[in-house]
């Protein structure tokens, strides 16, 4: 099984300590982010990961280079720009494999979520299989009552983005994405003539008349996004849960 980690933001929300340090090295538990993630991976029978760099690049694939005992580790090197997330998948393509999905996973993300059942779960027919949640947010992904993205809203502007004009909205349920995913090869292969950045849900909106993208809902699921340094600081406590 393969995944890859989506480590190249600016992580702006976490100042002071970014400006310093890429977001994947910030320390939860005296560790870095990324070497909890790269734990659970190797945990749950994962044997390679790619892992996308920008924001203090060199620092980041050092530290990769001498950690990368238990899990395979190539680089997508983002140094010139930094792509989004479907623009860094793109870019990734050619040392991601052709013949078997692979999961996707934020690096600022920690769950209890078994990667290993959602990667089972996931049906080789379904474009992407994407883990969302019933939590609070402003912005959700809009899905039938059968679990199939139908579009994206922002409740707090009102915005709607949807592949289908005659939308209603009241009928969808309104799930908060988790920044995990199982992605189909055959993604790689619609991303080809997509420009260099752009946005992994845009994507998948544009994709989603035509092709199959449904939801994960795990039961009992618990995750935190150490996306802020409030979030940071509960981030001990909390991987303790885990």
């Amino acid at each position: 099984m393969q995944a890859m980690i989506f480590a190249a933001g600016l992580g702006t929300r976490l100042k002071p300590l970014t400006d310093t340090m890429p977001k994947a090295l910030v320390p939860v538990k005296q560790r870095p982010l990324i070497a909890h993630l790269l734990q659970k991976l190797h945990n749950e029978g994962f044997t390679r990961a790619v892992v996308n760099t920008h924001h203090f690049a060199p620092m980041l694939q050092h530290y990769l280079s001498e950690h990368n005992e238990e899990i395979d580790i190539a680089i997508s090197d983002e140094s010139e720009q930094l792509l989004d997330t479907g623009g860094g998948l793109r870019h990734a393509a050619s040392l991601l494999p052709y013949s078997e999905p692979f999961l996707v996973h934020n690096v600022d993300i920690l769950s209890n979520l078994s990667l290993s059942h959602l990667y089972q779960s996931h049906d080789a027919h379904t474009l992407a299989t994407l883990v969302v949640s019933e939590r609070k947010t402003s912005r959700y992904l809009l899905f039938s009552q059968e679990g199939r993205l139908m579009g994206w809203t922002n409740v707090t502007t009102g915005e709607v983005k949807s592949p289908f004009k005659d939308l209603d909205i009241s009928q969808c349920r309104q799930l908060a994405f988790a920044g995990i995913q199982m992605v189909s090869p055959r993604a790689l292969k619609f991303m080809a003539n997509w420009p260099d950045k752009f946005s992994i849900i845009d994507f998948y909106l544009a994709m989603a008349a035509t092709e199959t993208i449904k939801a994960y809902v795990p039961n009992d699921f618990r995750m935190m996004d150490i996306g802020k340094l409030d979030t940071l600081a509960q981030a001990d406590s909390f991987i303790d849960t885990l």
